[in-house]
């Protein structure tokens, strides 16, 4: 597995932890990775009979960032997500949440964890049918033995952070798609979780108001700052959403790094053969392309390093001059050419910096 992250990126602290994780189902598994001090090769799993869902990862989620995990169905991805949260009993392994060993959690422990610092979303909305959107965001709170007034005054808070004021007292089947959605957001976010597990929560919804809820997503987190675990098949969605990307394969995570890692740089031929259609102007930035600094630089028109090459391809074309890439403080790190931007654009370039 290979993970990359930005030597300038400031290291946030670390909030879910899982190291060496395993979920291998099949008669006596338990016994079989304990055998083999927690390590198997699919050969053997196979021949004994289990199955490997999710196979030795390793992995960090920091606090505030965006994590997605995608790959094909049958990957292990929603398996990996189940273990995180101990909805599913992680084979063997190590798993922590704020530096304190999950694992070791009693049911108690872990019910009030799930109840007050974990925030859950799938794919199937599973709203109560007999409920107004007021007493569906309010029922987690219920659930916490919340009084009245206090938690229908939080679900409003919600109701009105997901945009669907007016719409307190309609039930599930006179909403559409999208805003039922927003109802199951509202409602995992009723509880003010610490970490927020979303599986592929927009994958049932049309292509229209799927775009909507990614940019939905984007506009709470810019708000709350959540730490997000995303699931995810659509390698479009993940690079619109996420700070880091673990790309899963037969259960185990075969590179971690940011959406202008893995399309620049892609680790096995497998993540290079998942990332080839993107278009790669709006994932890499100025800073993936550019050169040195020359003497002129300080005389070009300006572009920020992080933004993304589809932000000014057009206006660098059309100047027929490079641009001046310039650090978070406004300083001079490097030159832009056109002709980088134009082979990126056409394909001739597939990441060597012009």
């Amino acid at each position: 597995m290979k993970t990359k992250t930005p030597g300038a990126e400031i290291q946030r602290p670390v909030k879910l932890s899982c190291r060496n994780l395993w979920k291998v189902f099949g008669p006596n598994a338990a016994k079989f990775m304990a055998d083999r001090n927690g390590k198997a090769a699919a050969a053997e799993l196979n021949q004994a009979g289990l199955v490997g869902a999710v196979r030795n990862t390793t992995l960090d989620v920091r606090e505030g960032e965006i994590f997605i995990v995608m790959g094909l169905s049958g990957s292990g991805k929603s398996t990996l997500v189940r273990c995180l949260s101990r909805l599913i009993e992680p084979t063997t392994g190590e798993l922590t949440f704020d530096g304190k060993d999950l694992l070791k959690a009693s049911e108690a422990e872990l019910i009030e964890i799930r109840r007050h610092k974990m925030g859950m979303v799938f794919q199937h909305f599973a709203l109560l049918p007999h409920l107004t959107v007021l007493e569906n965001v309010a029922f987690p709170l219920q659930v916490q033995g919340i009084g009245r007034a206090e938690r229908e005054a939080r679900a409003h808070q919600m109701i009105e952070l997901v945009s669907l004021n007016g719409r307190e007292h309609h039930f599930p089947s006179e909403l559409s798609g999208g805003q039922q959605q927003r109802v199951g957001i509202a409602r995992s976010l009723a509880v003010e979780p610490e970490i927020w597990f979303l599986d592929e929560p927009f994958s049932a919804l049309d292509p229209l108001i799927r775009r909507e809820m990614q940019t939905e997503l984007i506009r709470l987190q810019s708000v709350l700052k959540k730490t997000v675990v995303f699931i995810t098949h659509d390698f479009d969605e993940a690079i619109r959403l996420a700070d880091r990307i673990a790309i899963m394969k037969d259960g185990e995570v075969i590179q971690i790094g940011t959406p202008e890692d893995l399309v620049n740089n892609p680790a096995t031929a497998y993540v290079a053969e998942f990332t080839a259609d993107v278009n790669r102007a709006k994932v890499l930035s100025a800073r993936a392309l550019m050169g040195p600094a020359s003497a002129k630089s300080g005389g070009l028109k300006k572009v920020a390093a992080k933004a993304k090459v589809a932000s000014f391809a057009a206006a660098i074309v059309d100047s027929a001059k490079p641009f001046a890439v310039v650090g978070d403080k406004g300083e001079v790190i490097g030159e832009i050419s056109p002709k980088s931007v134009i082979n990126l654009l056409s394909g001739k370039d597939r990441g060597a910096n012009a």
